[in-house]
Formats: C-alpha cells, structure tokens, sequence
C-alpha cells in the first residue's frame, strides 16, 4: 500500500500572517507521524510564510494553481519555476471551481499538469463530478477528465476525486461505497496507462472530517485524503491526520 497522503488546500483563506500562525501550531502536531505524509496548499501569497515554519519539518507545502508557460506576458498568472524556487512538492490543478469559474478545460489542465512535473513537482490532477448522477455516468465523466493520462509521469502525480457535490456547507457526503466504486475506476485507468510501473495515487476529498476520516482512508483504492473547509483549523488537520488506518479487505 502506498505510504498515505493527508492534505488541505486552504483556497482563497488566511493572509500570511495567519497563514504563519497557523504552520507553527501545525507542526508540533503532526511531528510523531511518519508513517504518512503531510501537506499544506496556501494561496499564492502565503507560500513564503509556509516555507518559513515548514522548512525541515515533515510537513511538505505547495500551491494551487499553476499557468502552464514556464514565463512571458501572463499578468497575475503564476509559474511553475517561481513555486519550485519556493520549495513547493506539490500543484494542484483542475479543481471544480477552476473548471466552473474560469472555464478551464482539461487540455488546459493536462498543460498545467505537464508544467508541474517538467519542473520536478507533483500534480494533484482535480476530478470529480459537478452534480451527482447515476454510477455509469459518473464513472464516464471522471474518465473523461483523465483522457490525458497517458501523457503524465505518474511518478510524479496524485489524482484527487472530489465529486462538487459532496464539497461545500451543507452538501451531502458520498458514501464510502460510492468512493470505493469511483476509486476503483480511477485506479483502473491509472494502472492500465502506468503498465509495469507503480500508478499514480488516488486521495479522497468532499465533506472529509475527523468523524470519517478512518473508514474513508481505510477504504479500498484511497491512498489519502484532500481536506477543504474542516483542515483551515490546523488541529482539525492534525485530528485527521492521525486517522487510524484499518485493514483493508
């Protein structure tokens, strides 16, 4: 089994000073895990306070978007080599509210995904559905957003399943049964496009908190998971991280 992935993305939350405050509460917390690891995604302009705590702990930092031109006239935009300067392990890419809010489609992702791991860093690849539809045509729209696959160092990559439905106050969380049966496929195409080589992860996330975090990490194809709104408290994360993982059937 893969050594389990337990992070947060804390999107467009906590200006660096807190940012700060909260990886120095953070790291004393989650020091005695070594059998998992750990990670933080800050907003852009966090990042440097996040290297600053983190830097020679066990918990690992990284961003959440990335533009997939290594530099040029991209007002605003951010570049892989400028997060890789800063330490960043890890990129998210293709999440649900990209996808919604700026339209972004998945050649545009997979060029994001390719810009991340020329420059040596992780792509946490974003998939899910937007709104909850029978088995069949959930499994044939996160296949969809994989359709690049082939094209990515696995090695280098983490597929994060995050059905929108599930994310967000009030939303309805997916069962385990539905995150295995969804897992299974996404780690099907995963083997299938790695051939002899070890697949890519697949971490969980969509309503995770401390109260389900064991049966859902312990669950059959999840390899960790991706917190959202819970983690922005960081004994919340810490609580999750320590998840007790059972034994698989």
């Amino acid at each position: 089994m893969k050594r389990p992935l337990i992070g947060t993305s804390w999107k467009m939350n906590l200006v660096p000073s807190r940012a700060e405050a909260y990886c120095t509460q953070l790291k004393p917390l989650v020091e005695d895990l070594h059998d998992r690891t750990v990670f933080v995604l800050p907003p852009f302009p966090a990042i440097p306070a996040a290297v600053q705590v983190l830097s020679g702990s066990n918990v690992l930092w990284g961003a959440q978007d990335v533009h997939p031109e290594d530099e040029g006239a991209h007002t605003g935009d951010v570049s892989a080599p400028m997060l890789a300067d800063l330490g960043c392990t890890f990129v998210e890419v293709g999440h649900h509210e990209r996808r919604r809010d700026y339209r972004e489609d998945d050649a545009l992702i997979a060029a994001k995904v390719a810009a991340a791991q020329r420059w040596g860093m992780t792509a946490i690849l974003c998939v899910g559905e937007a709104a909850r539809l029978p088995y069949g045509q959930a499994k044939a729209h996160v296949l969809v957003q994989l359709q690049f696959l082939d094209r990515f160092d696995q090695g280098k990559l983490v597929v994060a399943y995050e059905p929108a439905w599930a994310i967000g106050t009030g939303a309805e969380p997916a069962g385990v049964d539905w995150v295995a049966s969804i897992h299974a496929v996404i780690g099907g195409r995963l083997r299938e496009a790695a051939g002899p080589a070890d697949p890519a992860a697949v971490i969980y996330g969509g309503s995770v908190d401390p109260a389900r975090a064991s049966d859902l990490i312990s669950c059959p194809g999840v390899d960790g998971l991706f917190v959202g709104r819970a983690a922005l408290k960081p004994e919340v994360l810490a609580d999750i991280a320590h998840a007790r993982l059972a034994a698989r059937s």
